[in-house]
């Protein structure tokens, strides 16, 4: 069964990235030296430089067994994990120049380390990618498959089946389903509830799955004992499955399970300082970079209409506390700009704020407010108290979205809703982004953005002058 062939997998998997670690050394060096430099350092090519890299390959293999990187690929987020790799050889990497420090070995290269850093990162990813689409085309076909039973034939029961249909790479056989009565498209009823225990031990099966409905919450306690009684891996789908988020944190409190229903990825503080690292870093470079960009269009503001050239409006950003946005003034000034929600065709907007608005340019003010902290490089759009107050009344989750710091861009901008669009479909993706959130999501957004996610579907108006 899948469990006994899961075992060979990892052994091969640790075995291989070992391997793939140590060489990735003598390639670095090959770079460095031969590559780059056209001669060879064969004292880095020998004892006892070897032998430190073969206890430092060994040592990130333990490092990536510590933390739950060896085990079935059906379900891993692969952002994350890429993310977990790099992280976990960068500290490898620093730990191995500071032992080398304190050993004498003082000859080694620093270039040559991070070379080694970045080649062995990329060829464990790169091995993991390949391995991830090899083991999903042989589940595709049938192998590689682990094998359960589903208890209950409800709506959870029939979504389950439903969602392994439209995920066949997950490689998950249903192999029937215990109930009271027997429904069409769940596969074979294997039995009764009350007839479990013996079909946990007629069926060689890797798990079961509990998807019961509320009515039928007084079998559970049975379930569960025949599952332990058997030694069969249990999963649980409950029956509020529809009300939950993508991710719950569960606490305990004496004997009380307190499930938080909108703990978020960025609630782990690693998570929430790389994100805040990555806007200080990210907003003081796009400020540095684009300062000759910033100041042509401030000249353009000012030399287009009267008026200041940065427009200043309050917006609720994270738990909800209200900061002061900036942006580069794209309107005349007027008196309803605290609650004025502009549109396609504006009259108020000027020729050139019509431009700067088309290509976004007005908003890289923005990146001062991501740089203090008031809003990050990505997340949901901020808003204006006025319509903050109006949209929580009406669209549902609506102040979730404050959980995280607004940002200059989103999941909902590159998806294109922005501007004059539904709200309700924008608190949809805000939310996904916000239960869904990595690292490596933010860099997917951002790239977006950067390529392709600045030009928007404004129209500049050629009609708008000074006196309309």
């Amino acid at each position: 069964m899948i469990k006994r062939n899961q075992k060979l997998i990892n052994i091969l998997n640790m075995l291989s990235d070992c391997i793939l670690i140590f060489f990735s050394y003598y390639l670095a060096l090959f770079f460095r030296f031969i590559v780059f430099d056209g001669k060879i350092s064969l004292m880095l090519w020998k004892y006892p430089y070897s032998l430190a890299m073969a206890i430092y390959s060994i040592a990130i293999v333990f490092v990536y067994r510590i933390c739950r990187m060896y085990g079935s690929y059906r379900f891993k987020a692969v952002g994350e994990e890429n993310i977990s790799i790099s992280a976990i050889n960068g500290f490898g990497i620093i730990t191995l120049m500071a032992t080398m420090y304190i050993f004498h070995m003082n000859n080694f290269s620093r270039g040559v380390l991070v070379l080694y850093w970045g080649i062995s990162s990329i060829i464990i990813i790169a091995k993991r990618f390949a391995v991830r689409h090899i083991l999903h085309h042989y589940r595709r076909l049938g192998y590689n498959q682990k094998h359960v039973i589903i208890v209950g034939n409800g709506h959870h029961a029939f979504q389950y089946v439903n969602d392994l249909k439209n995920n066949p790479q997950v490689g998950i056989t249903v192999d029937g389903y215990v109930s009271k009565v027997e429904k069409d498209g769940l596969g074979k009823c294997l039995g009764s509830y009350e007839e479990l225990e013996s079909i946990l031990q007629e069926n060689d099966i890797d798990e079961l799955v509990v998807a019961l409905e509320p009515h039928e919450i007084h079998f559970m306690k049975y379930v569960i004992g025949c599952a332990d009684k058997e030694g069969v891996r249990l999963s649980l789908i409950p029956f509020f499955n529809d009300y939950f988020p993508s991710n719950v944190r569960i606490e305990k409190l004496g004997k009380s399970k307190l499930i938080d229903m909108r703990a978020t990825p960025l609630d782990n503080i690693l998570g929430a300082t790389l994100k805040r690292v990555m806007d200080i870093v990210g907003s003081a470079a796009g400020l540095i970079i684009l300062s000759p960009l910033l100041i042509v269009i401030a000249m353009g503001v000012k030399l287009s209409s009267p008026g200041p050239v940065l427009f200043k409006q309050d917006r609720i950003g994270l738990h909800k506390k209200p900061f002061k946005m900036l942006k580069f003034r794209s309107m005349r000034v007027n008196d309803s700009e605290t609650t004025g929600w502009s549109t396609n065709k504006d009259p108020r907007k000027t020729l050139f704020g019509s431009i700067i608005r088309k290509f976004s340019l007005d908003e890289l003010r923005q990146l001062v407010n991501v740089f203090k902290g008031d809003m990050s490089l990505v997340g949901p759009r901020p808003e204006v108290p006025h319509y903050v107050r109006q949209f929580k009344e009406d669209v549902p989750l609506y102040l979730v979205r404050q959980q995280v710091r607004p940002g200059m861009t989103g999941w909902a901008q590159i998806n294109g809703l922005r501007g004059d669009t539904s709200i309700e479909e924008r608190v949809k993706y805000d939310i996904w982004y916000i239960e869904n959130w990595s690292l490596w999501l933010d860099i997917k957004i951002l790239w977006k953005t950067v390529f392709g996610g600045f030009l928007n579907s404004e129209v500049i108006d050629i009609n708008n002058n000074e006196h309309k």
